[in-house]
């Protein structure tokens, strides 16, 4: 894992860089889309099968449903059989072993299970090709005509395993009609280094306080518990929002916008505000494409009550195949319904800091939820954390952790709010000429400690392989 981080670092993506700026413009989607399978096939040779049978089918079906567009049951049909391909690639791959599984456990027999490895980034780029022959069969633009630009908006390699999830209507102007800069390329490669270092410098280092912590429950206290739930909770915004700046930098310095996918979540003042700000992408495809065509809140309120449901059972087992993210999605979508029906009245009466405090109390039981895979172990977390178990409120190893991984805890806690971002933006008013000497200090600071940790650590895991 670390000589493949340093052989994309060093080698991969200056080569691509290079090539693609060298050649003419009318080439550089067809290297786009070579480069994209090689880096996918570098990863899984075997199942890079999957993801051009995927792109080929919701290829073709587009093109049907646009020049069939008339024939509203050709059209129908093409649609059906888009969105079954896709479903069915996606729920054998990531939830065929969860669910005979659970057939065996419920009903007490023995169905043969398959011991299926789910292809990496199929969840991300599932939902982009099925959105895509969604919104064509809905008239929102005409079919890709060109194999190799529709190739490249499915396989691009910035985005293709962390996201964000881009719909095609987001980037189909820029397939043929992006400009490239000096500028762009620097800002790209400036936000892809700042997501580096999230992903390198602070959720790895957190990581391992966290895998410390969950992996000692004789001598867990109530202090640690709470430490513990905060430094996952960190990780995997810090894992995962890092990926999604590095794969919007690699965006800017191909030319493309990819949207934003995280507004510092844990500012939220609510849990409504919170998914408004964690993994936007999603969020954006399950509204568009099963929450308002199910009616939205726009119906009576027992079918709202269900969209919710859907949505949010949906939502949670997205995230993995297992009764805990099942679990954890259902128990945002009651406290989503709470807030719509009741609470956010109430909230807006609270004073801020009181509501920042009670989506972040929310949000780390949440991670509980999330974590555990078992649920007598989850519950058992939770009643460390709130002083259910016969365990001590504080103890010796506990203020051991808290010494040794204060400083990263503190620039974890500073960094997922906006207060650096306004600092650097005051800094860029008042004083132009000091700020752009430290921010290439800063950025280059930032690149060296990254390939130093790259070289010299052995935990380097990547929490959103498994969605």
């Amino acid at each position: 894992m670390v000589f493949s981080s340093l052989l994309f670092l060093f080698l991969f993506l200056p080569s691509v860089i290079l090539v693609y700026y060298v050649a003419p413009k009318r080439f550089r989607n067809l290297i786009l889309f070579l480069a994209s399978l090689i880096f996918y096939a570098w990863g899984e040779p075997v199942y890079i099968v999957i993801m051009i049978f995927s792109s080929l089918v919701d290829y073709t079906c587009g093109i049907v449903i646009d020049s069939r567009r008339e024939e509203k049951a050709i059209a129908k049909t093409m649609l059906l059989l888009s969105i079954f391909i896709n479903l069915g690639l996606l729920g054998f791959f990531k939830y065929y072993r969860f669910l005979i599984g659970s057939i065996n456990d419920l009903f007490g027999v023995s169905l043969r299970n398959f011991n299926v490895t789910m292809p990496i980034g199929i969840s991300f780029y599932t939902f982009q090709t099925m959105s895509y022959t969604i919104d064509v069969y809905r008239g929102k633009f005409p079919a890709q005509k060109n194999i190799i630009d529709y190739g490249t908006y499915v396989s691009l390699f910035s985005q293709l395993v962390a996201g964000p999830i881009v719909l095609y209507d987001t980037i189909a102007y820029q397939l043929k009609n992006r400009k490239e800069s000096l500028a762009d390329f620097g800002q790209g490669l400036e936000r892809f280094i700042i997501g580096l270092g999230k992903k390198v410098l602070i959720a790895n280092n957190i990581g391992v306080l966290w895998n410390e912590i969950q992996s000692m429950p004789e001598e867990l206290t109530i202090v640690t518990a709470w430490i513990g739930i905060l430094s996952f909770a960190f990780q995997i915004y810090f894992d995962f929002s890092g990926y999604s700046d590095m794969a919007i930098g690699l965006g800017k310095i191909f030319g493309f916008d990819f949207p934003e996918n995280f507004k510092y979540p844990y500012t939220s003042k609510s849990i409504t505000d919170f998914w408004r700000r964690w993994h936007i992408s999603l969020g954006t495809w399950f509204k568009d494409y099963v929450y308002i065509p199910l009616g939205g809140s726009r119906c009576t309120k027992p079918r709202f009550y269900r969209n919710l449901f859907i949505v949010w059972f949906l939502t949670g087992l997205w995230h993995g195949a297992s009764w805990n993210f099942i679990l954890w999605g259902l128990y945002f979508g009651i406290i989503i319904l709470l807030e719509k029906t009741l609470l956010l009245k109430v909230l807006k009466r609270v004073p801020k800091a009181l509501c920042h405090i009670y989506s972040l109390l929310l949000i780390l039981v949440g991670w509980v939820l999330f974590y555990f895979e078992s649920l007598p172990k989850g519950i058992n977390y939770l009643k460390a954390m709130f002083g259910l178990s016969p365990i001590d409120f504080i103890n010796s190893r506990c203020i051991y952790l808290l010494y040794n991984y204060a400083i990263i805890l503190f620039i974890a806690a500073l960094a997922s709010t906006p207060i650096i971002h306004k600092f650097i933006y005051r800094l860029k008013i008042k004083w132009e000429g000091f700020y752009h000497f430290a921010s290439i200090s800063f950025i280059t600071m930032i690149m060296f400690l990254s390939t130093a940790y790259l070289v010299d650590a052995t935990y380097n895991p990547f929490l959103y392989f498994r969605f």
